[in-house]
């Protein structure tokens, strides 16, 4: 019985919530291409701010017409420039910072991989590495963005396997997916586990456990996290209090 609702409300998860940020984007991860690689790294440092996907994708799109998404081009279209095409996309709240930040990733990851996040990846020794070595790229990439990033390159690449965040961790326990609250790495572990378990068990054969994570982050950010029960789209699976 028990397991009958987890497969259900997954389901229902799935339907309402489940698009991944990169195909929102309209990048193509599958074909593993650095310059699609790319584009979601980007895509994950606009993400990686407290900013609505709205404008994030508005942003993203101004990056996108200019000719934009890479990191030589980043790099010619300077700091005026950068803040400009921030300004218009409507990430007005962080365009200084955020400016600041590529400029300085983008010339770490041309010096020390060529521009391409592949070498990088390929050059980590393990999961773990592959974190530190993309947080390295500049004090702009912390470990919000890298789980953005890696989260949606499960399978793609080799060493992408990162622990799930708060967002996921909450939405997951609402739902009753688990009662852990990921204090530490071991519980974290368990979680992605229990997670990645109840997906091999929901039988969904359409798209992957990325969906899924993609949904509970939608679902732990714009509800759970908002207090939002009663307009959930699967506020009847959740175990939470419907008080709210």
């Amino acid at each position: 019985m028990e397991e009958m609702r987890t497969s259900e409300s997954t389901r229902t998860l799935i339907r309402e919530l489940g698009q991944r940020f990169s195909k929102k984007l309209g990048i193509d991860l599958e074909t593993g291409k650095s310059s699609e690689i790319f584009k979601w790294f980007f895509g994950s440092i606009l993400f990686g701010a407290r900013i609505t996907e709205k404008i994030v994708v508005n942003t993203y799109r101004e990056f996108e017409t200019r000719n934009l998404l890479a990191p030589s081009k980043i790099l010619e279209r300077g700091w005026d420039g950068l803040v400009q095409v921030l300004d218009e996309g409507g990430y007005v709240r962080y365009d200084f910072k955020t400016a600041t930040k590529l400029l300085e990733v983008m010339g770490a990851l041309e010096k020390r991989y060529k521009g391409d996040l592949n070498s990088l990846h390929e050059a980590a020794s393990d999961p773990r590495d592959l974190e530190e070595r993309l947080m390295s790229l500049g004090k702009g990439i912390g470990p919000v963005t890298v789980s953005i990033f890696l989260r949606e390159l499960r399978g793609i690449w080799e060493k992408a396997d990162p622990m799930p965040r708060e967002l996921v961790i909450e939405a997951s326990r609402n739902l009753g997916f688990t009662k852990l609250t990921g204090k530490d790495e071991k519980e974290k572990a368990l979680i992605l586990k229990r997670l990645k378990d109840v997906w091999r068990r929901s039988g969904i054969k359409e798209g992957s456990f990325i969906d899924l994570e993609a949904a509970l982050v939608r679902m732990g950010r714009d509800f759970c996290r908002k207090k939002k029960c009663k307009t959930c789209p699967v506020r009847v699976r959740c175990e939470a209090p419907k008080s709210r």
